[in-house]
């Protein structure tokens, strides 16, 4: 299987601006720059790439966790992540030092040990977990 994302840059770094459009389409020319990246440029809609690696990462962890329950006989009625991705200048350049993943979780008929170490596996074993080099946190809220 592979997926397919265009990005498009015209200009330069601080002052260029560019799109973003990914194969299914629901990115169709979406844009990003430095400002929407570095700066919270308020009242402009647009994407960076942190936030498109937070959405990846907690869609990901979200699915694998549920076939971590469905594996072991459970079914969640609904499972909510958010992934914060922290963007830093550690002095060598800028890189994703870490990503928190914060869960809420309510799982009917699991004890919360059981939900736990289930929920840990998933975080190892989540595809967007295993390509990043950054520290993946995970907090949990169980129901």
């Amino acid at each position: 299987m592979k997926r397919t994302a265009t990005a498009i840059w015209k200009g330069s770094g601080k002052e260029g601006k560019g799109t973003l459009t990914t194969q299914s389409g629901v990115f169709k020319e979406q844009p990003y720059s430095f400002r929407l990246r570095f700066e919270n440029e308020d009242g402009k809609l647009g994407t960076n790439p942190e936030e498109l690696i937070g959405a990846a990462h907690a869609g990901c962890y979200n699915m694998a966790l549920a076939v971590q329950l469905s594996q072991a006989g459970y079914t969640a009625e609904e499972l909510n992540t958010t992934a914060t991705v922290t963007l830093e200048n550690p002095g060598d350049g800028f890189a994703i030092t870490t990503i928190n993943l914060n869960l809420t979780a309510k799982v009917p008929d699991i004890t919360e040990s059981q939900f736990r170490e289930l929920a840990e596996g998933a975080k190892a074993g989540c595809p967007v977990s295993k390509v990043l080099n950054a520290d993946i946190t995970l907090n949990i809220n169980f129901k």
